[in-house]
């Protein structure tokens, strides 16, 4: 019985802890979606950006390999809508057109049957949110996205991005900090997943692909990397 109580009071101890930490960490980062406007002058950034990273090849480029964190791992037929996402043993050959058509793998063998949809929805999942931290800034004019310019305390222009729908999460909205160039460096988050407003991820490891668009192999958010690993844009 004394070994138990001492489990529970070293439990109740961390569960108390990471709740302090987890409030001090809400006000101490937590901002409200700041106000922007929409307009020509929305849009004339948003083109900035767009040109900044060569948005003009990237529609024209047809396949994206990439992975994340080295867990999952894809490869993009923009072209034809396919994306082939793999994960341990399994293989999903995503039709992003009709989700129904995919195929799936276990250890090679075709599944007919349950797991098969658990499956998809899980790639969709992963593919939706892997490939957004790869080709976010290609999406800002994306239907049903709102894009509206904010001046930040410094006087610089950033670009805020609210996706009205599609994807995994619809209503999440993004400020993306620019360089002076038009060219992204990091954006802000205000998303359902993340509880906390405004934490911020860099996009500042960029690589120039044989397409001659830009792509970002690394992010940092928090204490964390997110790898993108050896990222190929070809035709």
């Amino acid at each position: 019985m004394n070994i138990l109580r001492k489990i529970l009071k070293l439990f109740i101890g961390i569960l108390l802890f990471l709740i302090i930490i987890s409030v001090a960490v809400y006000f101490l980062y937590n901002e409200p979606v700041p106000v922007g406007k929409q307009g020509p002058e929305a849009e004339a950034l948003a083109q900035k950006m767009l040109k900044a990273i060569n948005y003009s090849n990237y529609t024209k480029t047809r396949y994206i390999e990439w992975s994340f964190n080295n867990v999952h791992h894809y490869k993009w037929d923009k072209q034809e809508h396919q994306a082939d996402v793999k994960w341990d043993d399994k293989q999903v050959k995503l039709n992003l057109k009709n989700y129904g058509k995919s195929e799936v793998f276990i250890d090679g063998v075709k599944m007919h049957t349950e797991p098969r949809q658990e499956l998809i929805d899980k790639a969709v999942k992963y593919f939706n949110n892997d490939s957004f931290w790869l080709v976010a800034p290609f999406k800002i004019m994306d239907k049903g996205v709102e894009r509206k310019l904010v001046t930040l305390e410094n006087g610089k222009s950033a670009l805020l991005v609210t996706y009205t729908e599609g994807g995994t999460t619809p209503g999440d909205s993004y400020l993306w900090i620019l360089k002076d160039n038009g060219f992204p460096e990091s954006f802000k988050m205000w998303v359902k997943i993340i509880p906390i407003g405004g934490l911020q991820a860099s996009w500042d490891d960029w690589k120039v692909m044989e397409t001659t668009t830009y792509l970002p192999s690394k992010h940092k958010f928090l204490f964390f990397t997110i790898d993108m690993g050896d990222i190929e844009a070809y035709n």
